[in-house]
């Protein structure tokens, strides 16, 4: 059995060949749990529940005093490709242009809106449990409230790092004007506010890994690596799509009114294969730090589960 001093509390005290090892694993792990038939049913999920989240937005934004969503979101998409910014900001528009009275019929619009839009959510999370080998032992008086609060606490970080982006970059032009440097304090804020982004998008990833699979984590932490990878990966994989849909893909001419469509679905489903790429950088890095405590490394599962399961739920 392993010294405490020999278990690593952090990825970062990893051995070199420990971190090739869970790197080498990630890549396999990833293949044979068919993670892309995973993202594919997330997309799936992501379709039927972002409409639906996009009331619970706009609701939020309205509460904010906002009524420029489609402006907001549209430009936290600025990395996605043409097609998926028209998508979301029609949707976003056709929401606005909805007359919501204040009276019991929008709240139950709303919460209805709500329990929808947690689909994606419930689908995360069993494919978590897939990443890390594990069953879900939590009850459904556990589960639903998880896939509801988990819903409104990424929808909140996401209006809140819309707006907060939005009315940093109305301070800096106001600032640069008094200055009179306003060219260049927008310049400068453009670059700047990419890091906001990706704090807003590393919070939204770190609150799903952490809450989602059936795992006792050890604590809460901000960035994890899987969280990080998922976080660049998703800038690189976005950029690098919006391109080859405007200059190299023959979407309008294959899908004519379509075209829109498909690239939206083809960018949803690449975005959660890197999120769930993410999740299994997370999960292989639990599974060494097992095998460092001395656990045996063909041992399933290796976490331990928040829940344990019921005992005809357990793995032979």
């Amino acid at each position: 059995m392993p010294s405490p001093q020999a278990v690593p509390d952090h990825p970062a005290e990893l051995p070199r060949r420990a971190w090739w090892h869970v790197l080498r694993r990630t890549i396999a792990e990833f293949r044979n749990d068919r993670l892309q038939d995973l993202a594919a049913g997330l997309t799936y999920y992501a379709v039927l529940s972002i409409f639906p989240a996009l009331i619970v937005l706009v609701s939020l934004f309205r509460l904010l005093g906002r009524q420029d969503a489609a402006a907001v979101v549209g430009s936290l998409l600025a990395v996605a490709p043409a097609e998926v910014r028209s998508v979301i900001e029609q949707g976003v528009r056709a929401v606005e242009g909805t007359d919501y009275a204040a009276s019991v019929v929008a709240a139950a619009g709303l919460v209805i809106a709500l329990w929808s839009a947690s689909g994606y959510i419930g689908a995360f999370i069993r494919a978590g449990n897939v990443i890390y080998d594990i069953e879900e032992g939590r009850p459904f008086w556990k589960i639903t409230p998880l896939r509801l609060a988990l819903t409104i606490l990424t929808t909140v970080l996401l209006a809140v790092g819309a707006v907060a982006v939005t009315l940093t970059g109305q301070l800096a032009e106001t600032v640069g004007a008094a200055l009179g440097v306003d060219d260049a304090m927008v310049t400068a804020w453009n670059v700047l506010k990419w890091p906001v982004l990706a704090l807003v998008a590393a919070g939204m990833i770190m609150v799903l890994y952490w809450a989602a699979p059936n795992v006792r984590q050890p604590g809460v932490r901000w960035l994890t690596p899987g969280g990080l990878l998922a976080v660049v990966l998703w800038v690189l994989v976005s950029g690098g799509f919006a391109l080859y849909a405007a200059y190299f893909a023959s979407y309008d001419r294959t899908y004519g009114t379509l075209a829109a469509v498909v690239v939206f679905l083809v960018w949803l489903w690449l975005s959660n294969m890197v999120l769930l790429l993410g999740a299994e950088l997370d999960a292989e890095l639990v599974r060494q730090r097992k095998i460092a405590e001395g656990q045996p490394a063909e041992r399933e599962p290796y976490a331990v589960p928040r829940d344990p399961p019921e005992p005809d739920n357990l793995p032979e």
